[in-house]
């Protein structure tokens, strides 16, 4: 198991990234408001599968990755921190931006539940960003320390803080495919509070990035 600061960390940043708008919480709302709540929370289904099967997926390579390459261990560590820290300045910069940006929907055809769930798990799964996204994200987060490069304990570290990332998405999904078209508006008319809700996970991500390395709280 990883250490309970690091699952702590792991769920403030994929609480963060999913409170976010993006194209998942777009499609989420696409088929609440374009169908109906029910076709959202299968979406909502989908999707949390798609991410926890690519999850079991990644971190079994990685811990392949760690066991057969030590020496890149290291360099996954500060990419993905780096990339933390990325992400945590892109929302920075981007906040007024998105913040001024109406959120709009696309028109969608009716599916039955049961199609909508699989087309949400291939969305997840068949995402480069999302599958870029696992390798980078996760690295960072595992501990070493006292267990070296043992196969089992990195591979059920890297299980576990994987699976928490798309379940961190399921109640904000889940919200969002519920009141749908009335938190909407809601946001639309909230400006600053959508700024400042970015330039808060931004700089929360960034604080992350820079505990894991320096220990600063």
């Amino acid at each position: 198991m990883p250490p309970l600061e690091n699952i702590i960390a792991v769920v403030i940043a994929g609480t963060l990234l999913s409170i976010t708008p993006g194209p998942s919480m777009l499609y989420v709302l696409s088929r609440s408001i374009g169908q109906s709540r029910g076709a959202g929370l299968a979406s909502v289904i989908g999707l949390a599968l798609g991410g926890m099967i690519l999850a079991v997926a990644t971190a079994l390579g990685l811990a392949k990755l760690f066991v057969d390459m030590p020496s890149i261990v290291i360099a996954l560590r500060y990419c993905g921190s780096a990339y933390l820290v990325w992400l945590g300045v892109k929302m920075i910069l981007n906040a007024r931006a998105d913040a001024m940006t109406d959120l709009t929907v696309e028109t969608v055809a009716a599916r039955s539940y049961s199609s909508i769930v699989w087309q949400g798990v291939l969305v997840e799964m068949l995402n480069p960003k999302t599958v870029l996204f696992f390798a980078l994200f996760l690295p960072p987060f595992v501990d070493l320390q006292g267990t070296g490069y043992a196969s089992g304990s990195v591979q059920s570290q890297l299980l576990v803080l994987g699976l928490l990332v798309p379940l961190t998405a399921v109640p904000s999904d889940g919200v969002i495919a519920v009141m749908g078209g009335t938190l909407t508006q809601s946001l639309r008319h909230r400006r600053k509070f959508r700024e400042r809700l970015g330039w808060i996970g931004g700089l929360i991500l960034i604080v992350i990035a820079a505990n894991l390395h320096f220990s600063l709280l």
